[in-house]
């Protein structure tokens, strides 16, 4: 058994460049990477894509999440502490923190990028 503690390496993580958001990650295997991410006030992580599954979890904090709606158009959300959101294979995502606090997320990534 691994024990992991999302919420505090999120908090603990730091960006080389503060004007991008932290990130770490707190595991690593062919199975899956695990990467938490601390978003200071209004910063983002512009849309993009990922050959694996992906699965944002929302540990702290309010924000914006993006992705693709039924038929390829962009589509947005809110998001809070205790929200999950699921992007499939190649299925564009973002996320953006509210202007009022930083946002922490976990992304549970499956299989690891570069093993398909």
């Amino acid at each position: 058994m691994i024990a992991l503690d999302p919420r505090a390496a999120a908090r603990a993580a730091v960006a080389p460049n503060p004007a991008r958001p932290a990130t770490a990650t707190i595991h690593d295997s062919p199975d899956a990477r695990l990467v938490v991410f601390r978003l200071a006030p209004g910063q983002a992580v512009a849309p993009h894509r990922s050959a694996s599954t992906v699965l944002l979890e929302v540990l702290d904090g309010a924000g914006t999440l993006s992705g693709e709606a039924d038929g390829g158009a962009a589509d947005e959300r809110a998001c809070r502490a205790g929200d999950a959101v699921l992007y499939a294979p190649n299925e564009l995502h973002g996320m953006r923190a509210g202007d009022g606090a930083e946002l922490l997320l976990l992304a549970t990534i499956t299989p690891r990028p570069g093993t398909r």
